[in-house]
Parts: C-alpha cells; structure tokens; sequence
C-alpha cells in the first residue's frame, strides 16, 4: 500500500477524543511489533496476542492520559503493552521464574531508543544538548522519556543501584533544561 506512516500522537489525541478510526491506524501499523515485543515477555503467540489486544482496549480508555512532554507516543503504547505482559506472568497466569522477567533484554525497544536519537535533527538544540551529556546519562533519560522504562528497569538494565539510575536522570535532565535554556 506504501502509506505514510501514522502520525502515533496525532492518532492518540484522536483516540482520547473518540475516533476509533485513529485506534485502527495505530493498530494497522504497531500491531505486528507489539505482539512480537509481548511475545519476549509471555513467550506464547496467543498469550500475546492477548496481552495485545488488552493493551489496545488501556489505550483507548487511556488515550487521555499521555502528554507529550513525557515522552514518545510510541514509547507511551510499548511500556503498555510491556506493563499487560509483565502483569500477565505476576499474575501467575503463565509459570515463569523471576530471573527470566528480569534478565528480558527487549532489543527491539534499545534499538527503537537510539533510533529515536539518532532520527533527531542533527542541527537540533535538543540533539546537541543531548549529545554533550555522558553516555550513560543520556542513555537513562532516552530510555526514561523514550522508552517509557521506570527507574527500576533503567537501574536493572545500566546494572546500576536504584539511587545511581534516579540521580543520573535527575541530573541529565537538569543538564539538558540548563542547556537548552
């Protein structure tokens, strides 16, 4: 068909403003992703096809809720869909031990992130700012505001202590509003 890709805050705005065709866009072209992200997680196709199909039903209810200025649209749909995963196996539904949730390395969302970073304009004073931070600084608030990863999992997945992951982003983002003040 080679349509232009859907606009995902555009379509959620839609969404929150009850246009259920901008549910179907955003289900047309994220779909296929989704599944195969929930799928790392349940490891069953039909558990997460699922775990899919609850997250569209939270996206629409929820549609409302996402702002902008906390991150990507996309990151916003993945941590939803990761969220109904990660609630599928605590709930018990599925028996799976503990270290396997822990030690999921989702690929696709690291790659989604420096994608993120590198599809940003390279004459941007958001990419500049973001490129004068360190590594792993910049690497904590990419995954935070695009990714949608807490804390916790930012902490998990660097391997640094809780209070490491908090203060790196904290001060990350005061760097990046200093800079781009």
């Amino acid at each position: 068909m080679g349509s232009l890709p859907v606009d995902l805050e555009k379509a959620l705005n839609g969404c929150a403003n009850g246009d259920r065709l901008a549910l179907r866009q955003i289900f047309d072209q994220e779909a296929g992703k989704l599944i195969a992200v929930a799928q790392r997680i349940v490891r069953r196709r039909e558990l997460a096809e699922e775990v899919v199909q609850d997250a569209f039903i939270r996206i629409w209810t929820h549609a409302h809720q996402y702002r902008s200025d906390s991150g990507s649209a996309r990151g916003w749909i993945y941590a939803i869909v990761r969220n109904r995963a990660l609630n599928l196996l605590r709930d018990g539904r599925r028996e799976h031990v503990v270290e396997d949730v822990e030690t999921l390395r989702d690929d696709q969302q690291a790659d989604e992130i420096m994608a993120a970073w590198h599809r940003l304009d390279r004459n941007s004073r958001l990419y500049e700012c973001l490129g004068s931070l360190e590594d792993t600084k910049r690497q904590g608030i990419l995954m935070a505001y695009v990714g949608g990863y807490s804390h916790g999992e930012i902490a998990g997945r660097l391997r640094i202590p809780l209070g490491t992951a908090k203060s790196w982003i904290r001060r990350g983002l005061s760097a990046l509003r200093e800079c781009l003040a």
